[in-house]
């Protein structure tokens, strides 16, 4: 398949527009290889009303990098149906107020750079065109920042670049292939996230330190604070980073 990148800006127009009138309508969603970030399983996970543990065995399959060892989770391919997506329908996508970020995103790509002098970080955008795609070319009168804002996904971004930053990390401390029980840490506080938390409250993993009340109940009643906690965990666990209690 050919894809040609086209770098855009957040001042130009978006011209493209996916709806149900388009004849290739869900036909991108039935095809899917498709990565999953932590906070894509959380928003799943709780939007079906299942724990992290049933929607990972129900919903996902486990790879690991074969050079970075990190856990990959992805759709699990339905012998059916080969890789549609499990939850798109006739009518459309029946999560489609918390679909995955790179759902959200498309047809665009998204880069980023952060300066270690200000951690402020840098967006760069280009716009996908693939063949089987026919919403190109659908002028929206929406310019790149007012398409993307109507696609919510300013919270995926936010969550998912705390996961490269970690990444990241990873490539600076500790470069090569994760062993087994790291990539165990790294998939427990990332994604498989009601056992991270009974861990914490059932079983005193966090028996060594002196937790905050306030943060130890965000933690317990906030998925979002327990995944942002479970990066920190995984800087400290692997990468000797303090562990911050003060959030």
């Amino acid at each position: 398949m050919i894809e040609d990148m086209i770098p855009v800006t957040l001042q130009n127009f978006m011209n493209f527009n996916c709806n149900c009138d388009n004849e290739c309508f869900n036909e991108c969603c039935s095809d899917l290889n498709q990565a999953l970030t932590p906070y894509d399983v959380l928003r799943l996970k709780s939007s079906l009303g299942i724990s992290s543990q049933d929607f990972l065995k129900t919903y996902t399959s486990l790879h690991y990098g074969p050079e970075s060892g990190l856990p990959v989770i992805e759709f699990k391919p339905n012998p059916d149906k080969g890789y549609e997506c499990p939850f798109v329908k006739p009518q459309g996508c029946s999560v489609y107020e918390d679909r995955p970020g790179s759902c959200r995103m498309y047809p665009l790509a998204r880069a980023i750079t952060k300066s270690r002098e200000t951690g402020e970080i840098t967006q760069y955008f280009a716009l996908i065109e693939e063949p089987h795609c026919k919403g190109f070319g659908k002028q929206t009168g929406l310019t790149v920042e007012q398409w993307l804002k109507g696609q919510d996904v300013d919270m995926h971004n936010k969550e998912n670049d705390k996961l490269m930053e970690l990444i990241s990390l990873k490539n600076r401390i500790l470069p090569g292939k994760l062993e087994g029980a790291q990539s165990d840490i790294f998939y427990l506080a990332l994604y498989d996230l009601d056992e991270f938390c009974a861990q914490i409250f059932e079983k005193d993993l966090l028996k060594e330190f002196t937790i905050p009340d306030d943060l130890l109940r965000n933690i317990k009643t906030d998925d979002v604070a327990l995944l942002s906690f479970g990066i920190n965990w995984v800087k400290y666990k692997l990468f000797g980073v303090e562990l911050l209690l003060g959030e």
